[in-house]
């Protein structure tokens, strides 16, 4: 993994933010958090010994709705928070993670859902000869999601707000280095928030916007990264893969797609010649193709340039077993133009990620 292309991938689309409202106010907050590591995998089961803890702080830009896509999405923030986690277990160590987000409201902004993408250090990660318990996080970097679902109330003692609520925090390095059993946490939070007062503008309600349609869309991606097979001492290789689709968009939020991918996985070539060599699976006899073709429905969420992607797909050609005949991909994409866009997604099977994809595509 490219840390510095992932740095700028995840937080540039910010930075554009920022330049859409310059006159509106901003609040800070803080959350203690106290949970749980979920057991989603056997083989961290030996790492879940302690309940984790941490500390979120978030630094939040609202919007009034100047841009239609504020509108679309009930005003929500833009903002960028900081994470740290103790798991209470030395082995793991702790993470340091810094992360753009969004918080978006419901039941007349009581309730806010906030959804987090950053980087994040580990003090602790695997190491052979030093540290060989921890198959979580098989590397120093590691990429992290969190989502809070809080019940919020601004304001309740001048500018002093309080919230509550649940988050779950994920670390992985996206198999970029094995090994990468990742972690999960289910955790309970409390936290204050502090405003501060500005000329904030009215919101923006009387703009009637037209309904966004558009024809079918041929699509063409391209995506590469590196990953290492589960079995540590193999090495990192990198991928590719092609993917084309049809997308339909049926309002200003949503299009539809329909497509295929054609995976070339260094590793798994790899992996099936170490497990003939081994003799650890005796079914193989070495003449496995390593290649994949999937077929896929998906779903992109649009918020201005940038749009959230999800897509299931199913693999029509399968002839060696890896985890499984379904995958999920999810991600962001980013449209520098009509035309050509940037994503970064994260492909997996189930809980089990394969890697994380840096992809550049065009769109007629």
């Amino acid at each position: 993994m490219n840390k510095k292309l992932l740095i700028l991938f995840l937080f540039a689309p910010l930075f554009l933010f920022s330049q859409e409202e310059t006159r509106s106010g901003f609040f800070i907050d803080a959350n203690y958090f106290y949970g749980t590591i979920v057991r989603h995998n056997k083989d961290i089961a030996h790492l879940v010994t302690n309940h984790p803890q941490g500390l979120i702080l978030g630094y939040n830009k609202k919007t009034f709705g100047t841009k239609r896509w504020h509108r679309e999405y009930n005003y929500p923030d833009w903002g960028l928070s900081f994470v740290h986690q103790n798991p209470g277990n030395d082995i793991l160590g702790e993470n340091y993670g810094l992360y753009g987000h969004f918080n978006f409201y419901f039941l007349k902004r009581n309730i806010v859902f906030r959804i987090g993408q950053g980087i994040a250090y580990n003090t602790n990660p695997f190491n052979l000869e030093t540290n060989f318990k921890n198959n979580a996080y098989g590397s120093d970097f590691l990429s992290s999601t969190y989502l809070l679902l809080n019940y919020n109330k601004q304001n309740l003692f001048k500018n002093i707000g309080l919230q509550a609520g649940l988050a779950l925090v994920h670390y992985s390095n996206g198999n970029f280095r094995a090994p990468n059993s990742s972690t999960n946490s289910f955790t309970f939070n409390l936290g204050l928030q502090y405003e501060f007062k500005t000329e904030d503008p009215e919101y923006i309600t009387d703009v009637i916007d037209e309904k966004v349609t558009e024809p079918i869309k041929f699509n063409l991606v391209l995506r590469s990264g590196i990953n290492e097979s589960d079995y540590v001492g193999l090495g990192q290789h990198p991928f590719l893969v092609v993917s084309t689709f049809l997308d339909k968009r049926i309002s200003y939020k949503s299009k539809f797609q329909i497509g295929a991918d054609v995976f070339f996985s260094e590793f798994l070539k790899k992996q099936i010649e170490y497990l003939v060599a081994s003799q650890l699976d005796r079914s193989l006899t070495g003449d496995e193709d390593y290649k994949r073709v999937g077929v896929f429905v998906g779903h992109e969420l649009t918020l201005n340039k940038l749009a959230i992607v999800s897509q299931f797909g199913y693999y029509a050609y399968y002839p060696y077993d890896f985890e499984g005949r379904t995958y999920i991909r999810a991600g962001l994409k980013y449209y520098l133009t009509d035309e050509i866009f940037g994503t970064t997604t994260l492909k997996s099977h189930g809980a089990k990620v394969e890697g994380v994809e840096f992809g550049i595509g065009f769109r007629i």
